[in-house]
């Protein structure tokens, strides 16, 4: 029990802990954990930004990085020598979603975990790190209410006091403020609407479409929400 315990926390009981066994033992335990990482960031996911070589990229990254701890063991200069040629890589992929990098940077801490032998680590950090963004999937943490949206419509002339379109934002959002009116020109009386809306339900967005296009002459309605727009 009392190797089981060593081995876990990265104390070996051999001078060599960078042995065949314990670099394959980390290897596997690297490729292990970084899959769960994966399905956890695959069962979260919310935006619209998803990637499957993504995915995958965060089991090879894991299992890539504990291989790179094993190659500098404690020779720091093999370590000076990897951080030069890795100096060479360029990455040119822009990652939008901040949630992506910091999966990323979770398979890069429990790759150097796992190849640096500190298995007890490496474990427990990767069941927390699950639990926190299952919690935070599950309760829908940091959801902001109500929700941005742009509404864009044309009208054959200008929208006066009594013009039931400030009527129907009323009944839906918090509040709407309008950004723009524009001509279409070319002598066609029909008039470009923008506006910022502060929808308090979501779920009534299909509903206040349908109202608005009841109205006579109304046409081209787009709404789009806020959320949708920064995941893009």
């Amino acid at each position: 029990m009392n190797e089981i315990w060593q081995i876990l926390d990265g104390r070996s009981t051999t001078t060599d802990v960078f042995t065949f066994e314990n670099v394959l033992l980390s290897l596997l335990l690297a490729f292990v954990l970084g899959q769960i990482l994966a399905w956890v960031y695959y069962f979260t996911h919310s935006g619209l930004s998803y990637s499957k070589s993504y995915v995958q990229a965060l089991v090879i990254m894991t299992v890539l990085v504990a291989m790179v701890m094993a190659v500098i063991g404690n020779n720091i200069i093999t370590a000076f020598g990897l951080m030069g040629a890795l100096a060479i890589i360029r990455f040119r992929n822009v990652v939008k979603d901040t949630r992506d990098i910091v999966f990323i940077f979770c398979a890069l801490v429990i790759g150097m975990a796992s190849g640096s032998q500190r298995y007890s680590i490496a474990i427990a950090g990767t069941i927390i790190l699950a639990l926190i963004a299952i919690y935070l999937y599950l309760t829908g943490f940091g959801t902001h209410q109500p929700h941005n949206g742009f509404l864009r419509f044309t009208l054959p002339g200008h929208i006066g006091p009594k013009h039931p379109v400030p009527g129907i934002l009323k009944r839906f959002c918090g509040s709407f403020t309008l950004i723009s009116v524009q001509d279409s020109g070319f002598g066609s009386p029909a008039v470009e609407y923008a506006y910022q809306l502060m929808i308090r339900n979501a779920k009534k967005n299909e509903l206040m479409v349908s109202e608005l296009g009841k109205i006579q002459g109304i046409e081209n309605i787009s709404l789009t929400m806020q959320e949708q727009l920064l995941e893009v």
